[in-house]
């Protein structure tokens, strides 16, 4: 994606391309406005979709792992119905809301859901140099200068 928004700034500053107008209009649609832009179009679109597609599906697929382990107790070989069934479930979902409410309803869920995670995360991040300081009491740095050595 960095050769994509690099090529989208090339364009803004130097082409006459109006890519952030298109992203300030729809950014759905900015990176086929930039693909417009260059040869091929039809062909770079169609590869622009293709990998697009491969990205939410591995993702999807690695989010159904992830659950799937999880809700089998950490076992990592649970039975393929069961990935498939939370594979299912996040579509379904996914579909319900974007039938029901749209594209915002979506955005709104996701960030919902989201939020309380970030507690998780930094109790997380606590946790972790808790345990870092207690595993290796010797390389903690007590008196705050970070050249000196640990005694």
């Amino acid at each position: 994606m960095t050769v994509f928004g690099n090529a989208a700034l090339f364009e803004e500053i130097f082409g006459t391309s109006g890519i952030a107008q298109a992203v300030n209009d729809n950014i759905a649609t900015a990176l086929f406005v930039l693909l417009d832009r260059f040869p091929l179009a039809v062909i770079t679109s169609a590869l622009g979709v293709i990998v697009l597609t491969l990205f939410f599906v591995t993702s999807s697929d690695s989010a159904s792992l992830v659950i799937d382990i999880i809700t089998a107790g950490g076992f990592h070989d649970p039975p393929v119905i069961q990935r498939v069934f939370w594979a299912s479930t996040e579509g379904i979902v996914a579909a319900v809301l974007l039938l029901g409410g749209g594209l915002q309803a979506l955005q709104a869920a996701v960030i919902i859901t989201g939020l309380p995670f970030t507690v998780v995360i930094l109790l997380l991040g606590y946790s972790l140099i808790k345990g870092l300081r207690q595993d290796f009491p010797d390389s903690h740095n007590k008196n705050g200068n970070p050249y000196s050595k640990t005694t």
